[in-house]
C-alpha cells in the first residue's frame, strides 16, 4: 500500500511514511512499527534492512534518525539497543489526528477495502423440527459479528443458514401425520415456543412407533424416498414441518438480537436437485471414483488407524446422497449464482475433517481456487463450570431459550441495583436488563478466540469488574452521564495546543488505532481481536478519568473541553464497536 500523508491517516501510518521517507534508497521498507512500554512506538525494521545491505544497524538507525523530518509529528526519535528506533510522537500530533478521525462519522477512521469482494458466510444452521441447545450459539453470535465487521470495510457479505431440512427423520416424521392426521393443529402456529413444542411432541410420538413397529418402520423409509422424489402429500407436509420451524427459528434469533432473513435460509433440501449434477461432474473429471458401488474422493495425506485412505463419500452405493454432496453442490451454487470471491463456514472444529477434504475436493474440480477461497470457522466447545460440554444438571442439553432467558434475568437484577440513581423506568430496566444479558452471552463467546473451548459461567458474564461486556456498556453509560452534565453538545471541540498528560496520551493513541484493528481484525476474521481491543480502550478511559478530571474539580475551560472531546469520541468507538459485535450500549445503566 502506497505510504499515506494526508493528516487524515492514522499516527501510525504517518509515522510509517516519515521513517519510509527518511531513507529512500531503502525502497519503501516496512519500518515494523509497534507500541512500546519505552516511548509510543519502536520501529524494528533497521535490523532486517541492514542485514540485507550488509551494514551496521546502529549506523543505519543514526541515519534516519538524522534524515527524519519531524514537523509537528514527532517529539523524539533515540536509537536504542542494536539499531531500534524509539519514537515519542508530539502531543498535538495526536490530538489533531483524533480530530481528523472524529470528523469521519461512524467510520472513525476505519478504511474500506480498495477492491472489495463477495463473502459468503455459512452459519446459524438450526435443525427443523428440533429445539436449538447451547450449541448452536457460537456459530450465529461469531458469524453475525463477522458479517457485521466485513460489511464495515465495504465487502459485500450474503448469509447462509444450511438448515438441517432433509433426510431421514423426516419419512418418520411424516409418515406419522399421514397416519395421525390430528397431531398437529391445522393453522400453522405463530408463537414460537408453541410451535416448537407441537414439533417436539409430534417427533417424540413419532420415534417411539417407529422403534416398536417394524411395519411402521418401512413405511417411513418408503416415505422417505417419496419425500426426495417430489411426492405432493409428501412435501407439503414436510412443508408445514419447515414453515413451523422457522417460527421458532426467529422467536430464538430476536432473542439473541440478531436478524435473520428469510432468504437467506437456504437449507440442505435447496440442493437436492444439483447434488446428481454434482456426482456426474466430479465422476466425469476423474475427481470421484467408484469403490465398492459408492462414488468417493480419496486423499493421499487423510487415513485411518489402518492406515487405509478415508474417502470422502459423494454418492453411496444405493445412490443416496450426505452431507458431502449437499456441501459441494452449495459450494458451485454460491460461487457460480451468487458469484462468490470467499466462502466462510462457521461450524463446530468436530467438523474441520469433513470441510477440509469438501475444500480440497471443490478445488480440484476447479469450483475453488486463487480467486474463490474457503476457510472454515471451527468453533470450540462451550463447557461448564465442571470442564465438560455444557449440560442441565439432569445431563441435557441446555435449551438455548432457557440460557438466553436466565442470562437477561441476571442482568435485569444487576441493572434494577442502579436504576433509582440512574433515573431508569421500569420499561428501561427490562429492556436495558435484556441487553446487558445478551451481551453477556454474546461478549464472552467473541472475546474468546473462535477456535477454543470456553466455560459459561453467567456469573462472571454479568459482573461489573473484569472482562466482560457489562464493564464495557457501563463504561460507556458513564461517558454519556459525563456528557450530559457537562452539557457538552453534540461535537465537543478538540485543542491541539495543549500539552496531554500520560492517561491522555495513552487513551489518545488507543483511540487512534481504531480503524487498523477493525480492518485487520475482519481481513483475519477475528472477533476476539476487537472484543480485546474494546476491554483496553474502556480500561485506558477508566485510568484517564481517575488521573484526569474532566468535571469536577473543574480545570481551564480548553482542558475541559479537550477532556471532553476524548470522552466523546472513546464513547463513540466503544458505540460502534459493540455494534459490530452485535452488542446494544444503553445510554443509561
Amino acid at each position: 500500500m502506497a505510504p499515506v500523508t494526508s493528516i487524515t491517516a492514522n499516527v501510525n501510518a504517518r509515522l510509517a511514511d516519515a521513517l519510509t521517507s527518511a531513507l529512500p534508497e531503502a525502497g519503501g521498507a516496512d519500518p515494523l512499527l509497534r507500541r512500546s512500554d519505552r516511548a509510543d512506538y519502536q520501529a524494528n525494521g533497521i535490523l532486517a534492512l541492514a542485514k540485507k545491505a550488509k551494514a551496521n544497524p546502529r549506523e543505519l538507525a543514526a541515519q534516519v534518525v538524522e534524515r527524519i523530518t519531524t514537523g509537528d509529528l514527532l517529539a523524539d526519535v533515540e536509537v536504542s539497543g542494536p539499531g531500534f528506533l524509539n519514537v515519542t510522537v508530539a502531543d498535538r500530533a495526536i490530538t489533531e489526528t483524533l480530530a481528523a478521525r472524529a470528523a469521519d462519522g461512524d467510520r472513525l477512521g476505519v478504511p474500506l477495502k480498495e477492491i472489495p469482494g463477495v463473502t459468503v458466510v455459512d452459519y446459524a444452521q438450526p435443525n427443523v423440527a428440533k429445539e436449538m441447545h447451547v450449541g448452536h450459539l457460537r456459530s450465529a453470535v461469531i458469524g453475525d459479528a463477522l458479517r457485521a465487521m466485513l460489511d464495515f470495510t465495504g465487502e459485500k457479505t450474503i448469509g447462509r443458514h444450511h438448515i438441517g431440512d432433509w433426510g431421514t427423520q423426516f419419512g418418520m416424521l411424516i409418515q406419522y401425520l399421514i397416519e395421525n392426521p390430528g397431531e398437529l393443529s391445522a393453522e400453522t402456529d405463530t408463537d414460537g415456543e408453541q410451535a416448537m413444542s407441537n414439533l417436539n411432541r409430534v417427533y417424540k410420538a413419532s420415534r417411539a412407533v417407529f422403534d416398536a413397529d417394524e411395519g411402521f418402520k418401512e413405511r417411513a423409509r418408503k416415505r422417505v424416498v417419496a419425500l426426495q422424489s417430489g411426492d405432493k402429500e409428501t412435501l407439503d407436509l414436510w412443508q408445514r414441518f419447515v414453515d413451523e420451524s422457522k417460527v421458532y427459528f426467529y422467536s430464538v434469533f430476536e432473542k439473541l438480537d440478531m436478524e435473520i432473513r428469510d432468504d437467506e435460509i437456504v437449507g440442505e433440501s435447496a440442493y437436492n436437485e444439483g447434488m446428481p449434477e454434482t456426482a456426474r461432474l466430479l465422476e466425469e473429471m476423474g475427481v470421484a471414483v467408484r469403490s465398492e458401488g459408492a462414488l468417493v474422493v480419496f486423499f493421499d495425506d487423510i487415513k485411518g488407524k489402518d492406515d487405509k485412505p478415508v474417502p470422502l463419500i459423494v454418492q453411496k452405493a444405493d445412490g443416496g446422497f450426505g452431507y458431502a454432496a449437499s456441501d459441494l453442490t452449495a459450494i458451485r451454487d454460491r460461487v457460480q449464482n451468487l458469484h462468490a470471491t470467499s466462502l466462510i463456514y462457521v461450524v463446530d472444529v468436530r467438523q474441520s475433517l469433513h470441510f477440509k477434504m469438501v475444500f480440497e475436493t471443490a478445488r480440484r474440480a476447479g469450483w475453488l481456487g486463487d480467486d474463490v477461497t474457503a476457510h472454515n470457522m471451527g468453533y470450540g466447545t462451550v463447557l461448564g463450570a465442571d470442564g465438560k460440554p455444557f449440560k442441565t444438571r439432569e445431563g441435557e442439553t441446555v435449551k438455548l431459550e432457557d440460557l438466553l432467558d436466565e442470562a437477561a434475568e441476571r442482568a435485569t437484577a444487576v441493572v434494577r441495583e442502579k436504576a433509582e440513581k440512574v433515573g431508569l423506568t421500569e420499561q428501561e430496566i427490562v429492556e436495558n436488563g435484556r441487553y446487558v444479558g445478551i451481551g453477556a452471552v454474546k461478549y464472552a463467546d467473541l472475546s474468546t478466540s473462535a477456535n477454543r473451548d470456553y466455560k459459561f459461567d453467567l456469573d462472571q458474564m454479568v459482573s461489573l469488574n473484569g472482562d466482560t461486556s457489562v464493564y464495557l456498556q457501563y463504561a460507556y453509560a458513564r461517558i454519556k452521564s459525563i456528557l450530559r452534565r457537562a452539557d457538552a453538545g453534540d461535537a465537543p471541540v478538540a485543542h491541539p495546543e495543549l500539552a496531554l498528560e500520560p492517561a491522555e496520551r495513552a487513551l489518545g493513541l488507543h483511540l487512534d488505532a481504531f480503524g487498523d484493528l477493525v480492518f485487520e481484525a475482519a481481513a483475519e476474521y477475528a472477533p476476539h481481536k476487537l472484543a480485546a481491543y474494546l476491554y483496553q480502550l474502556a480500561s485506558l478511559y477508566t485510568t484517564f478519568y481517575d488521573q484526569c478530571p474532566v468535571v469536577r474539580p473543574r480545570p481551564a475551560q480548553e482542558v475541559v473541553e479537550n477532556r471532553l472531546f476524548l470522552c466523546d469520541l472513546t464513547a463513540r468507538t466503544l458505540h460502534q464497536g459493540m455494534a459490530l459485535l452485535g452488542i446494544r450500549t444503553p445510554e443509561k445503566l
